[in-house]
């Protein structure tokens, strides 16, 4: 006994020792790689924990037939890596162009095998920090005065070794599969066991729970070799291509509803699943029935005895007998491995299946936990790509900036441009972007104007639910004012009941741009950073509360926002009306003219023409000029009215710069008028 009681406390004694990084991430899944590179690079002290033994476990099972519904377009018309981000869903961010899906897989809807392959790679080659076969079965808080967040998280894996990490990133996604216990649910096969070979349904009836992708999935699998399908759930069908939501039915797993339409045997219903009941009889056969009329049986009588809906309704919509009940309800988070310390708990509505966050996708309950990756949904759910690959990366990187300015002091990347540059800034960055464009109406660019909007500071992507907290969580000072650059579709053109295909449901003139449809950039201004209280007081279904001028860019087929009519004009007015200014640019001619009749002069000749900036003079740029009419054609010309010879014409490039007025003299006379 005293042996065992001595070994027993050697054992709890190493067990206690702690392991400690600055930074623990959970599972390696793609949120997972994906913070881990930016820590890496960032040079940060981190580890990622991940139970299996190799990254991206999830697609090693799922989908269950193993065709993604991410899209990876190889090809766009464009050589521009980061607009062609826009139409690659799979690849994570990194500097190693060898690492972008398409040289994994060509197939426009890649096989998830080809997903295993490219997260191993990701991995292996960056030199990822990855601790495999490492399962956390516990998560709890230490208090300390001293760490980052007033505490540090301990975790322990299945070998009882214990961890400390002063923040704590959780990536596990969401993997536990959603049940529905109603009686007889034990007769009911789960999307995750459920055969994928068709020709074990050959002939079969097949009631299928649920209405999502991998509902949807199944049936596309065992369209052709059952007798009919049935599929049944609380709600409507949701169409992607109608509510403008990648999570929603795709249309490549969409078969079921041709069938359903055109009278082919297979249906569609709704109804609570809850209140289902499903009976079994002696032949091996599952009969639908309701939970109200088990409840109120005799319990002792036999299963023939039992009331089943078409005994009083002899045309109820299940009554044929099933062969077999499968369940593909999705996924929810696990939240079983966390302490109650820690005050992680699930969201509310359609949302419980994801924990609580805020817009910052730190841990509503705790300060240094954040959420990353599919469980991060909640922030965006129904509503942007949040949930996906195609947009975590970027709300992931967004996290990791947020961090290093809170715990090292790395302020928000920026950059400064002189405010003639502002309108080209934003048409560059509305059509090239990936950022904006996967996650519309969740992360923004904003531009923080310098004092007498001389200048601005450009801020990409970030994310507009912590807008108010801007100066906090970036580092960076907005005192002048700001605007926000966002994409949109429109108000009313989303949702599970509209018509995306009516007519005229495109708006093309540039003074009807507010009623565009699609997705469109929308620039916002404002004139104080919006506050707390603002933001709560938001209108309905808008990203940000009511600015001091908005702006919308007319939403265009090829989204290709450059048409210097249609896009760029009705852009610079805009920017100039907020800003009493004039943004155009001038040739040295006018700007010479303006500072003899002007009291100030524009932008673009105060930084440039008269800083002695701007293009160099030249024959043709002279020749192009005067064929626009923007310039006089002072050539020497004969007496017949044509131009001198072809021999004086080389001599033009010099006399332009014998032409050039110094700039001393130029202040000298603006001086001189003024007096």
């Amino acid at each position: 006994l005293s042996l065992a009681l001595y070994a027993g406390s050697l054992c709890a004694a190493s067990g206690a020792a702690f392991l400690y990084h600055d930074y623990c991430v959970i599972g390696a899944g793609p949120s997972g790689l994906q913070v881990a590179y930016f820590l890496q690079q960032a040079g940060r002290d981190y580890i990622v924990f991940e139970r299996s033994h190799a990254p991206g476990s999830f697609f090693a099972l799922y989908p269950r037939h193993r065709k993604l519904i991410s899209i990876n377009k190889q090809y766009t018309g464009k050589s521009n890596s980061e607009f062609n981000l826009r139409h690659d869903w799979n690849s994570l961010l990194s500097h190693d162009r060898r690492l972008l899906f398409r040289h994994y897989s060509r197939d426009f809807f890649p096989n998830a095998d080809a997903m295993v392959h490219y997260l191993e790679d990701f991995a292996s080659l960056l030199k990822l920090q990855v601790q495999y076969n490492t399962a956390i079965i516990h998560v709890t808080l230490e208090r300390d005065e001293q760490a980052w967040n007033g505490h540090y998280f301990l975790l322990t894996d299945q070998d009882r070794q214990n961890y400390k990490c002063s923040s704590l990133l959780v990536a596990t996604g969401t993997w536990v599969p959603n049940v529905v216990n109603f009686p007889g649910s034990e007769y009911v096969e789960g999307y995750e066991t459920v055969s994928i070979n068709p020709e074990d349904f050959a002939g079969q009836t097949v009631l299928i729970l649920g209405r999502g992708n991998s509902a949807f999935e199944t049936a596309e699998n065992i369209l052709g070799v059952t007798n009919f399908i049935h599929m049944v759930s609380r709600s409507r069908v949701r169409l992607s291509w109608a509510t403008h939501y990648v999570g929603d039915l795709r249309a490549i797993n969409n078969g079921l509803l041709d069938t359903y339409q055109l009278k082919s045997l297979d249906g569609l219903l709704e109804g609570d699943l809850e209140d289902l009941a499903i009976v079994k009889d002696k032949k091996g056969k599952l009969h639908i029935t309701l939970r109200f009329y088990l409840e109120n049986r005799n319990t002792s009588a036999g299963i023939d005895s039992i009331t089943l809906p078409q005994d009083e309704l002899d045309n109820f919509a299940t009554r044929a007998p099933y062969d077999r009940v499968i369940r593909c309800l999705g996924w929810k988070f696990d939240f079983s491995i966390y302490n109650r310390s820690l005050r992680l708990m699930p969201g509310k509505g359609n949302n419980k299946k994801y924990p609580q966050i805020k817009p910052s996708y730190e841990s509503r309950g705790t300060r240094g936990l954040f959420i990353l990756g599919t469980a991060s949904h909640s922030v965006d759910f129904r509503k942007s790509a949040g949930g996906f690959i195609h947009g975590f990366r970027y709300t992931t990187r967004a996290v990791h900036r947020l961090l290093e300015n809170r715990h090292h002091g790395v302020p928000w990347p920026s950059t400064v441009y002189p405010i003639t540059q502002l309108t080209n800034s934003i048409i560059k960055r509305v059509n090239e972007a990936s950022g904006l464009y996967q996650m519309f109406s969740v992360l923004a660019d904003i531009i923080l104007l310098r004092e007498n909007a001389t200048a601005f500071e450009y801020l990409e992507e970030y994310p507009v639910g912590v807008l108010a907290e801007l100066e906090t969580q970036t580092g960076r000072r907005a005192p002048n004012g700001l605007f926000v650059i966002i994409m949109e579709y429109g108000r009313n053109f989303s949702g599970a009941d509209k018509d995306v295909f009516y007519y005229n449901r495109a708006v093309g003139e540039a003074q009807h741009a507010w009623q565009s449809n699609f997705l469109h950039p929308v620039i916002y201004y404002y004139k104080h950073l919006p506050t707390e209280r603002e933001m709560k007081l938001r209108p309905p279904d808008w990203p940000l509360p009511r600015p001091d001028a908005v702006h919308h860019i007319v939403e265009d087929f090829l989204t290709d926002w450059t048409a210097p009519n249609a896009h760029i004009l009705p852009l610079r007015r805009f920017l100039e009306n907020c800003l009493s200014t004039d943004l155009r640019n001038f040739f040295a001619e006018s700007c010479f003219f303006f500072a003899f009749t002007r009291q100030k002069l524009p932008p673009f000749c105060q930084q440039g023409y008269v800083g002695m900036q701007g293009l160099l003079g030249s024959e043709g740029l002279r020749r192009h000029a005067v064929e626009a009419g923007l310039l006089e054609d002072y050539t020497p010309r004969d007496f017949s009215g044509d131009k001198t010879p072809d021999s004086r014409e080389g001599s033009q490039d010099q006399l332009l710069k014998d032409h050039v007025i110094p700039v001393r003299p130029l202040q000298h006379l603006v001086n001189a008028k003024d007096e």
